[in-house]
C-alpha cells in the first residue's frame, strides 16, 4: 500500500535540506525556521499580540471607528506597538515585498475569525486602494495580499474594480489626526457600484491609526443604496 505520507516527508526533508544552504528566517526573531514552521518560528507564532477584538463586539477599533461613518463590526487583529511583532509583520509584507507573507497572514487570521462568525452576512471583500503610480513603484497593494488570503479561506469573494484612489496622497506616517482627515478628504471615488447595492461588505486594510483613510473609502462607498460596511484590519496603532 503507498505510504500517503511519502510526498509529506520528502518535501519536509528536501525543505530541511535546502534550508542548509538557504536559511528561511523568522520574520520577528530572525532565527532559521525548522520542520514545518512558516514566516515565523513556534515561539513569535505563539507571541504574536493579538488583540481579540473579534470576541468584544466594542471593541476600541470599532469605537474609533464608529463615530466617523455607519459601520456594522470592526477588528483589528493585532496590536501595532514599536518594534513588536505587529509592527514586524507589517513592515515586512509592506516595505519588503514579502507578498506571501501578506496571503498567509490573511489565512491566518481568517482562520481565527472565521470560528466566531465574524465574517457571517458579508458578501464581498474591498481592499482599500493604491493609486495607480504607487501601484507601479511597490509593484503589489499589500491589502489586497491580505484581502486574497481571507478570501481563500471564507470564500468570499474580493472586489477591486469599485473604489479607486482618484489622486496619490503623500505619506502619512508622520502626520497628525487632522493633518492625516485632511491629506484624504475626497481622496476616493466609486464607479460601477450598483452592484454593491444592498451587500454587506468587508473594508479591508493593513493598520487602523487614525480611521482617516478608512473614513474616506467609506464615505466615497456609502453612495451606494443600502450598503452596509464592517472593517478589518491585519493591526492597530
Amino acid at each position: 500500500m503507498k505510504n500517503p505520507f511519502a510526498t509529506m516527508k520528502l518535501s519536509v526533508v528536501l525543505k530541511d535540506f535546502i534550508s542548509l544552504f538557504y536559511p528561511q528566517l523568522c520574520v520577528g526573531c530572525s532565527e532559521a525556521l525548522v520542520g514545518d514552521e512558516l514566516f515565523f518560528c513556534s515561539e513569535c507564532l505563539q507571541q504574536l499580540p493579538k488583540t481579540n477584538h473579534h470576541l468584544h463586539p466594542n471593541n476600541a477599533a470599532f469605537e474609533q471607528l464608529a463615530g466617523k461613518f455607519p459601520i456594522q463590526k470592526a477588528c483589528a487583529y493585532l496590536y501595532y506597538n514599536k518594534g513588536g511583532l505587529g509592527q514586524t509583520t507589517i513592515t515586512s509584507i509592506k516595505y519588503h515585498g514579502n507578498i506571501a507573507l501578506g496571503e498567509w497572514i490573511g489565512r491566518y487570521l481568517a482562520e481565527e475569525l472565521k470560528s466566531s462568525g465574524f465574517f457571517e452576512s458579508i458578501e464581498c471583500i474591498i481592499p482599500v486602494p493604491l493609486h495607480k503610480s504607487k501601484l507601479r513603484k511597490r509593484g503589489f497593494n499589500q491589502s489586497e495580499a491580505i484581502a486574497k488570503g481571507i478570501s481563500a479561506i471564507t470564500g468570499i469573494p474580493m472586489e477591486t474594480q469599485t473604489l479607486y484612489r482618484k489622486q496619490a496622497n503623500t505619506t502619512q506616517t508622520k502626520k497628525g489626526l487632522y493633518d492625516r482627515w485632511k491629506n484624504t478628504e475626497g481622496l476616493f471615488l466609486t464607479k460601477n457600484n450598483d452592484q454593491l447595492a444592498n451587500q454587506h461588505i468587508l473594508l479591508l486594510d493593513d493598520v487602523l491609526t487614525t480611521g482617516s483613510t478608512l473614513e474616506a473609502c467609506a464615505r466615497a462607498l456609502l453612495q451606494t443604496p443600502n450598503l452596509k460596511i464592517s472593517v478589518l484590519t491585519v493591526a492597530i496603532a
